[in-house]
């Protein structure tokens, strides 16, 4: 076996579903989930049609480079959204489709690191974390850069030793960020752009919540905007990663790209083509109708600007809540530990029910953070599920950077989501 497999952590659901393990919720109420980042809006229906009317496209082997109308409309889209002249992205060069980003951020680290070389990936800390595992069996180190609520839940590139990026190959970044809906500005890019090109490395932007923002006059800035408008017109050491799986609430398609950088897409196209992983010629037409149209995504994102709006005014009073810029997130801040074994004490003799006896007595989990225990005893109490900051990161300068935080995904109906506040305010005033 690969011996690399045995440095990867388990998957932070994984790490929930342990939490969890035992603990029998309150039947009285309904379980919401606001844990996992899958959109629960429905999928147009044009894209729904445009799937069904090309089904006759599953006779065919679909070829790793996918349709050239699908390159077309991605190239197009893409100078739209990131104000870049028309036709200067290369449909033939600098576009690939491929099957979510989750698969695309994997695949290019084996493409790109050498592993021959003493490589480290750089990626933020909290992290999507095939980040981290792609680094790793790819036969990298990971170099984990901490955003903290010190530096605007952003990463700080001047922090990072000379050492390190010498030894860099790759470096992940991920803007709206995921946890927190940070984002990074064109100032962010270019220092980033001139360190890459300083010490010859990649960068990989992970850009799957851009079309999520608050502001619809300020929509985030993604990296191939930056280097265009810097003069890096041929995106040297770029690549971005997109998909329809939130901007169109599609992600049971499975259908995204990478763009950018020519030379570093012929390399990857070239793995791709053993990787064997093209995207079925169905979904490339439907992938073409949403990525021609607009006016689906402007509605969703106002659907969830009703959800932040309703959420925090719940909960603005009892605690520390914000509105991201991006994103379908809330990175929420959660009590201390002292508060927390408040709670248990608290909870003891209360009610009889099995569940709160089994939480009072019980049973924080050896080397359990603060908000992984809030997290359980929300699930315990009001039967809500959310994610432990400390689950998305990685002990690294003497903090885990997660902790003390919950990962809120607003992606239940407007209902539920009005119910979860609720719930939660109910459990924090108590």
């Amino acid at each position: 076996m690969n011996p690399h497999l045995s440095q990867l952590h388990p998957y932070p659901f994984e790490k929930l579903a342990t939490l969890k393990h035992g603990i029998v919720p309150p039947a009285d109420k309904s379980h919401i989930a606001l844990s996992i980042g899958e959109p629960k809006h429905a999928t147009p229906h044009f894209i729904q049609e445009a799937l069904l009317r090309h089904l006759h496209g599953l006779t065919q082997y679909p070829t790793t480079k996918g349709l050239p109308e699908l390159r077309q409309a991605i190239a197009d889209w893409t100078c739209r959204r990131f104000n870049i002249t028309a036709c200067s992205v290369d449909a033939e060069t600098q576009v690939l489709p491929v099957n979510g980003t989750r698969e695309a951020l994997f695949s290019l680290a084996q493409a790109v690191v050498d592993p021959a070389e003493r490589p480290v990936v750089i990626m933020p800390n909290p992290f999507y974390q095939i980040y981290e595992g792609a680094a790793l069996l790819a036969g990298a180190e990971p170099y984990y850069l901490n955003t903290t609520e010190e530096n605007g839940y952003l990463p700080d590139f001047d922090s990072v030793p000379e050492a390190i990026w010498r030894r860099c190959q790759l470096i992940f970044i991920c803007s709206p960020g995921n946890p927190t809906g940070t984002v990074l500005s064109q100032a962010d890019h270019l220092k980033l752009l001139a360190l890459a090109e300083k010490h010859d490395f990649v960068i990989a932007s992970d850009e799957c919540y851009t079309e999520l923002y608050d502001d619809e006059a300020n929509p985030p800035q993604g990296l191939l905007q930056s280097a265009w408008h810097s003069g890096n017109t041929a995106f040297k050491r770029c690549v971005i990663f997109q998909s329809l799986s939130k901007r169109s609430n599609a992600p049971g398609l499975r259908s995204g790209f990478v763009a950018g950088d020519a030379e570093i897409l012929k390399q990857y196209f070239k793995y791709r083509t053993y990787h064997g992983c093209p995207m079925p010629v169905p979904t490339q037409h439907a992938s073409i109708a949403a990525w021609n149209d607009e006016e689906h995504v402007k509605h969703n994102r106002q659907l969830y600007r009703d959800k932040f709006t309703a959420f925090i005014d719940i909960l603005k009073d009892v605690c520390e809540i914000s509105r991201p810029p991006a994103s379908f997130y809330i990175w929420l801040k959660t009590p201390i530990d002292d508060d927390l074994q408040r709670w248990r004490n608290d909870y003891r003799d209360v009610g009889g029910r099995a569940t709160q006896g089994a939480v009072a007595e019980g049973s924080k989990l050896p080397g359990a953070t603060a908000d992984a225990e809030f997290a359980r005893q929300l699930f315990a109490r009001q039967n809500i599920t959310v994610l432990p900051g400390s689950f998305l990161s990685r002990d690294s300068g003497g903090i885990n950077p997660g902790a003390n935080h919950v990962r809120i995904a607003l992606v239940a109906p407007l209902e539920e989501c009005v119910e979860a506040a609720q719930r939660i305010k109910e459990f924090l005033t108590k």
